[in-house]
């Protein structure tokens, strides 16, 4: 298995880039290796994400940046020399890299976007916005001068705690939501990812206030893919929805060996 040469990965970043359509979404059900990638482009799927949970799971690894940089974008780049349709991966929070060294690890392993959050996992909070944003625009920068047409997909993580506690009043997070949001657009991101926002109103003035390609996961809160696809979203991930179901039909197996 080869990386994709320059002329073929610019081909891949252009058509990951044309696939985001508010209200005809691209969706992406997230793979995990080689073996899940091929399944998702035999299916029909035009484009790979990975999952960092199901990445990091394969590689003995807990997931948010318990696994190193090196075996997870190295995964990724072995996905993207087997299959012939743009990659983009699950970089986490960029692994305190460097953004030209980012960029150059991405462009030399074939990848044509990424997804890059905003949660600080040396703390378990939130990074500074601005902060984020200048090493968002570093990282276009970086890209910009290799003439790498790298497809960025920043994270906006303000509901994910909240959510994870069982918190459902996502509307009075919308504010903070979008002006992160924003200053992520405005360094150079082209989608924006509020990841576990599903309530229909919410995510509806989020997508009104926020002039971009936005993402939505496939929770099972979340409205239904018409629905998402009439709110205006031009991305769908399904994040380690596949992954988890995958692994608890194999122990149910397992467990059904013994009779």
């Amino acid at each position: 298995m080869t990386s994709p040469d320059a002329g073929d990965l610019r081909t891949r970043c252009e058509l990951l880039r044309s696939l985001h359509r508010p209200g005809a979404p691209l969706l992406l059900p997230n793979a995990w290796d080689v073996a899940s990638a091929r399944a998702v482009v035999a299916a029909g799927y035009p484009v790979v994400a990975t999952t960092s949970w199901g990445v990091a799971a394969t590689l003995g690894h807990e997931d948010h940046a318990h696994a190193p940089a090196d075996e997870m974008l190295g995964a990724a780049a072995r996905i993207a020399a087997d299959v012939e349709v743009p990659v983009t991966v699950d970089a986490e929070a960029g692994y305190d890299m460097d953004p030209a060294d980012f960029v150059e690890v991405l462009r030399g392993g074939g990848l044509a976007g990424c997804n890059l959050e905003d949660t600080d996992h040396a703390t378990g909070g939130l990074r500074d916005s601005d902060e984020q944003a200048v090493w968002l625009r570093g990282v276009r920068e970086a890209a910009s001068a290799s003439d790498f047409g790298l497809v960025v997909n920043a994270r906006v993580d303000v509901f994910f705690e909240p959510w994870l506690a069982g918190d459902e009043d996502q509307a009075a997070l919308i504010p903070e939501a979008v002006r992160r949001a924003n200053a992520y657009l405005d360094a150079g991101a082209d989608c924006v990812y509020p990841i576990v926002l599903w309530e229909r109103h919410a995510l509806q003035r989020f997508i009104a206030d926020v002039p971009g390609a936005v993402n939505a996961v496939a929770v099972p809160q979340a409205p239904s893919l018409e629905e998402l696809a009439e709110l205006g979203v031009a991305r769908v991930s399904w994040g380690p929805a596949l992954f988890r179901e995958t692994m608890a039909c194999f122990e149910d197996r397992l467990a059904s060996l013994r009779g």
